[in-house]
């Protein structure tokens, strides 16, 4: 595997509520930080509210295995209701370049509830990711592994905090 194929992960599950439900879970951009994985806080900027197209939001991340750092994201795909997909970047004044990663959530009803995917695909940016790859690259396969799986945790506990939520 090799970063710059852009890999990709991906979760689901299937839940017993409506889309309607499941929605007003994962367009709340605090749900990760309420699990534990790398986004410690998240907030809206330049006076966005909400999911919406254009919408930006400040991260602030930290893990054992890359220290803290902030990003600025960016709302880039949008259905209401339906999907939201979130380009990540570096925050700073030079937000140009090709972004770090591409985050999304969906939410599809199905006969008993619905199904709801989050997925994110590393980008070609100069992110923190890219600089460990550049610097060991004859560990690449393995170090993308290891942060897919990273990526693959926290999504799953993503989804473990929506189904919580559902719980009566």
């Amino acid at each position: 595997m090799r970063l710059r194929d852009n890999p990709i992960i991906q979760v689901s599950r299937n839940l017993p509520c409506t889309p309607e439900q499941a929605w007003a879970l994962v367009t709340d951009i605090a749900l990760p930080t309420q699990v534990d994985g790398e986004l410690q806080r998240a907030e809206w900027i330049d006076g966005a509210d909400g999911v919406a197209p254009g919408a930006r939001f400040r991260g602030f991340n930290a893990s054992d295995a890359m220290g803290e750092w902030t990003t600025l994201s960016e709302v880039v795909d949008f259905e209401d209701g339906r999907r939201w997909v979130w380009s990540v970047g570096p925050d700073s004044a030079d937000t140009a370049g090709a972004s770090w990663a591409t985050w999304g959530f969906e939410v599809d009803p199905t006969r008993d509830g619905c199904v709801v995917r989050q997925f994110a695909r590393a980008g070609d940016g100069d992110s923190p990711f890219a600089a460990v790859v550049a610097a060991t690259p004859e560990k690449e396969g393995r170090i993308i592994d290891y942060r897919l799986n990273v990526w693959r945790q926290g999504m799953e506990a993503n989804l473990d905090a929506v189904e919580a939520a559902l719980a009566p």
